[in-house]
């Protein structure tokens, strides 16, 4: 009598999967009713890893290698500049009260355009590009050493 090496459940004679989980054994794979445990078998198909692939780390900036700093750098600098930019534009308005009802579109003009372009900066880093923001990007390829 056979077993599942995964989860323990009797195999079927000549079916080469397991019915419970589906996971794929041969004779090397399973556990015999006297317990003792073969190797498993090598499948076709690569397992998923629990790391993360190069091109989801500068999207994320966690891990710090060189492009992966350059992206970390690169987007504190543009967050840096976002609030600066936000904060002017918030004493502009509040100096020219007359602008009325141009502040909101104005406003939402600006934020999704920030927001959109901030998406855009994740997807280039995504695609393992550098992309460099015209006056920031200098500032963090110098910082990052790229």
């Amino acid at each position: 009598m056979a077993f599942c090496a995964k989860c323990g459940a009797q195999l079927n004679a000549g079916s080469g999967f397991c019915a419970a989980c589906g996971t794929a054994v041969s004779g090397q794979s399973a556990t015999t009713a006297s317990g003792a445990a073969a190797a498993p078998a090598q499948s076709s198909a690569s397992a998923p890893s629990a790391g993360m692939t190069d091109n989801l780390a500068p999207a994320l900036s966690y891990i710090w290698n060189r492009v992966v700093r350059f992206h970390a750098f690169q987007s504190v600098f543009y967050g840096v500049a976002w609030m600066i930019l936000w904060f002017g534009m918030h004493i502009v308005f509040a100096i020219m009260p007359f602008l009325g009802l141009l502040i909101l579109p104005i406003y939402a003009l600006i934020g999704l355009g920030g927001f959109v372009y901030w998406l855009f900066l994740a997807f280039k880093a995504y695609n393992n590009e550098q992309y460099k923001i015209p006056i920031i990007g200098e500032i963090a390829a110098k910082q990052a050493g790229a």
